[in-house]
């Protein structure tokens, strides 16, 4: 483990490698975690790195990815590339000693996750995929009501995240060189969100509408669970879709409300009529709780966090291979 990561009790320095949409909602995110500090980041484009660093007032601005990887005055990177590159840029940061937090989805596939797994644990850095939604305080609600009982034994949960997109085919989400696809931008958040609340998955069918690229344009899919229940997703890229999860038990059930993936709000509906509504208001714009925890099991040595494990990611990656191979959507990375 860093020396300087697991000795500090106060500031962890951030480097973002990337500088995409999802790289400017990172930086903003550190802005609310106690003890962060956006020290460097990094572009394949010197000028697309300064553009950045100037907007988010970052300290060291590099304009090769390798550069921020060897970066003695960085503790931990947050990947923020395209899909296809995550692996290989997860890896690099681990061969320079840093503590990696990779956004979603983590690999493009399963066999390149356990690759990055390997040497996280090889090298004992601490490695987590970013799913920040598994870490707001709508789902530990969710979690705690099914715990107490109140919705009865849960049988089934239905998620579904969908919006209109662009159809231009060139754009990111079509392009399958990028890792164009509902799928893998969309379809895991409902996917990790159903086995995070109802447990190991055993079977799922999928069914998809591809468009012209091949990547596809709508996917919906059924999961059966160890447990017995049964849950159902879907993602659209040509739908604007309610974006609700519901856990359904027995005696009622538990919405997070739209959008579910940065759900502020928790709702309970019982048999009886009865019904509340629990507030669930997130740190700044929601990623600053997968920071808070990223840094908590950096100070503690961990190199995994026990809410986002190693074994997680590998299974969601794997049964996103199933997913795909049932729908005849390959990347190159597969071949």
């Amino acid at each position: 483990m860093n020396i300087s990561i697991k000795n500090q009790t106060d500031q962890i320095r951030w480097g973002i490698l990337g500088t995409g949409q999802i790289a400017g909602e990172f930086a903003r995110a550190l802005l609310d975690a106690p003890g962060a500090v956006l020290a460097a980041v990094a572009s394949r484009s010197m000028d697309s790195a300064l553009a950045f660093g100037r907007k988010y007032q970052v300290g060291s601005c590099y304009g090769t990815y390798q550069e921020l990887a060897d970066a003695r005055e960085i503790d931990a990177i947050y990947i923020a590339t395209p899909h296809p590159m995550h692996a290989a840029n997860a890896m690099m940061a681990l061969h320079g000693g840093k503590a990696v937090l990779c956004e979603k989805p983590f690999t493009m596939n399963r066999r390149e996750a356990e690759q990055v797994v390997e040497l996280a644990r090889a090298k004992r850095l601490f490695l987590m995929e970013a799913m920040w939604s598994r870490f707001l305080p709508s789902l530990a609600a969710v979690k705690a009501i099914m715990a107490s009982g109140e919705i009865g034994t849960v049988h089934q949960l239905s998620a579904d995240f969908g919006f209109r997109a662009t159809v231009d085919p060139t754009h990111r989400v079509h392009n399958k060189e990028l890792g164009g696809g509902a799928l893998l931008d969309l379809g895991i958040y409902p996917l990790s969100l159903a086995a995070d609340l109802l447990g190991p998955i055993v079977s799922v069918q999928t069914q998809a509408e591809l468009g012209s690229t091949g990547a596809d344009l709508q996917s919906t899919f059924m999961l059966r669970h160890h447990s017995g229940a049964v849950s159902m997703g879907s993602c659209s890229l040509l739908a604007h879709t309610p974006k609700e999860l519901i856990v359904s038990g027995e005696l009622g059930f538990i919405r997070m409300e739209a959008p579910f993936h940065y759900s502020q709000s928790v709702s309970v509906v019982l048999a009886d009529g009865t019904a509340r509504k629990i507030a669930t208001p997130s740190l700044g714009n929601g990623y600053t709780h997968e920071v808070i925890e990223s840094m908590r099991c950096m100070r503690e040595g961990l190199t995994e966090s026990p809410r986002m494990t190693h074994a997680e990611t590998l299974t969601i990656m794997g049964w996103l291979d199933t997913m795909r191979a049932q729908i005849e959507l390959s990347y190159t990375a597969d071949r």
